[in-house]
């Protein structure tokens, strides 16, 4: 009984500790860890890449500053022609986390919808935004080592969304607000919230994080 039940005892342990972890976490950053994968939140009721930079070009480690990336963003951003502004504010929002790849990928066999990379981006959006794309043959399980590929990837997602945008829309968002907040909850929701819906709490606060991001971002894009 005792040697049995050690193993048991011991994996318990080990589930306990990666929930405190990942609640300490959501707390921090204010956005929910059990958020849907990009594309699924609900409006409010009121409503080796070709030609690319290398594909490892920074070790990713637990320490982490989106202003590191400031070259891979401006590249990426031009490629896609996207704001690297906007890029770099998103990467902003998204760093509520560690992006150490041993714990992304030790949480994801906790949460198999875990979304990867320091661009925070889910397997399924990741599978559509790579078609057609030089970074077509990556895979979704390389993100969390390969940050630049987490860029590449978040500046293509955010110039389909711009696609998809009308060309002229009656709600008081201007573009790239309404890009983030696609972003965040996904094209139809995007969409609604260009034709008036009201987005929910963790819409709002996104983006009001995006505003309070956007100096500094713009600050580490315009660095030499």
């Amino acid at each position: 009984m005792t040697e049995s039940g050690a193993p048991k005892r011991r994996r318990w342990l080990l589930v306990l500790v990666f929930a405190l972890v990942a609640y300490v976490i959501v707390r921090a950053g204010d956005t929910p860890q059990g958020e849907p994968p990009h594309g699924k939140t609900s409006v409010s009721p009121s409503s080796p890449s070709a030609g690319s930079p290398a594909s490892s070009s920074s070790p990713a480690t637990s320490s982490y500053d989106p202003a590191d990336y400031a070259a891979q963003v401006r590249t990426r951003a031009r490629q896609a022609g996207v704001s690297a502004q906007l890029v770099m504010a998103i990467l902003y929002n998204e760093a509520y986390k560690p992006h150490d790849p041993s714990f992304e990928r030790a949480w994801q066999k906790y949460k198999p919808d875990a979304a990867f990379g320091i661009a925070n981006m889910h397997r399924a959006t990741f599978d559509e935004v790579k078609k057609d794309r030089d970074f077509a043959g990556r895979r979704w399980e390389e993100l969390p080592d390969d940050r630049d590929l987490a860029v590449e990837a978040e500046a293509w997602y955010l110039h389909d969304l711009s696609a998809q945008l009308p060309t002229h829309w009656t709600a008081p968002y201007k573009r790239n607000d309404l890009l983030a907040l696609g972003y965040n909850t996904g094209t139809g929701n995007m969409l609604a919230f260009a034709h008036g819906a009201t987005p929910d709490s963790q819409a709002r606060s996104y983006l009001d994080r995006l505003h309070a991001n956007w100096s500094k971002a713009g600050k580490a894009v315009e660095a030499s």
